[in-house]
């Protein structure tokens, strides 16, 4: 009796295991808004980092976080690391490319309360007097994230905050003096 129950046991991890690596091994969370703004005004809260706690959907999460920021002040080379409570965790971004008014690219390391590697995008398209932001999330799904995915959607989990924080990022931008 208790040999066909380890069995059965056994069997059932085995599908298990059989389900978490036959997941999808990479994902992507994209999110678009269109701002009343010229890229040129909107450009600047991104890819500047200093600028980011003006909108971030994390940014205030912690008030008791740790942010430090190093290399150049904007652009390509641009670091902003933090470290706080289990709401922000602690990770890592880095401006990997910067083209004016057009897109930034950053490489995100996420290191509490679990390790992860990702990339991530800004676009902006100008349409006549309006701009179009995209943010964009994506990388690679490990065995853990694959598991994690069974349950939780990576789309759902943070999708929400790139709307709120996109929302933000609308709303101070059509609220900046006009040049």
């Amino acid at each position: 009796m208790i040999s066909k129950i380890l069995i059965g046991l056994a069997l059932a991890l085995a599908v298990l295991v059989i389900v978490i690596v036959l997941q999808p091994g990479d994902f992507r969370v994209t999110r678009t808004t269109t701002v009343s703004a010229p890229t040129s005004t909107i450009f600047p809260y991104v890819n500047d980092f200093h600028h980011w706690s003006k909108w971030s959907p994390w940014a205030k999460l912690d008030p008791n976080m740790k942010e430090v920021y190093e290399g150049p002040a904007q652009g390509a080379g641009a670091i902003y690391s933090w470290s706080g409570d289990n709401k922000v965790g602690e990770g890592r971004m880095t401006i990997r490319e910067s083209r004016p008014t057009e897109h930034v690219a950053i490489h995100l390391e996420f290191l509490k309360p679990f390790e992860a590697t990702n990339t991530t995008e800004f676009t902006f398209k100008a349409e006549g007097a309006q701009t179009q932001v995209v943010w964009t999330m994506y990388g690679k799904s490990n065995f853990l994230s694959k598991a994690m995915g069974l349950f939780m959607n990576m789309d759902k989990m943070i999708g929400a905050d790139f709307e709120k924080g996109l929302a933000q990022l609308k709303a101070i931008s059509e609220s900046a003096p006009k040049s």
